[in-house]
């Protein structure tokens, strides 16, 4: 009988890499929630503090979930976010021969 060698270890996550990043600026934010309502990977809610102007804005809170899709940008009629994609770090090999 063959033996399945691998199933009696547990599977190890691997660290996930982050694919996009928000960034706000709060003070410019009328707090509309367009950027949470159409973001497709739920990484935004609204704050429960105000900014200056009296609403609430935007917070990362599920950053890792980020695509970098830039929906909330797109949809932000006071240009006060946007998204954008993380580049990967390309893997270099290197050579020890002299």
């Amino acid at each position: 009988m063959a033996q399945d060698i691998g199933s009696n270890k547990e599977a190890k996550p691997s660290p996930k890499r982050r694919k996009g990043e928000v960034f706000i600026i709060r003070e410019r934010c009328k707090g509309c929630a367009f950027c949470v309502e159409f973001c497709p990977t739920h990484v935004l809610a609204l704050d429960t503090e105000f900014n200056s102007k009296g609403y609430h804005p935007p917070v990362v809170v599920n950053a890792e979930a980020c695509t970098g899709c830039d929906l909330c940008g797109l949809y932000c009629p006071d240009f006060a976010i946007h998204g954008e994609r993380i580049k990967a770090k390309a893997k270099v090999e290197v050579n020890d021969e002299g």
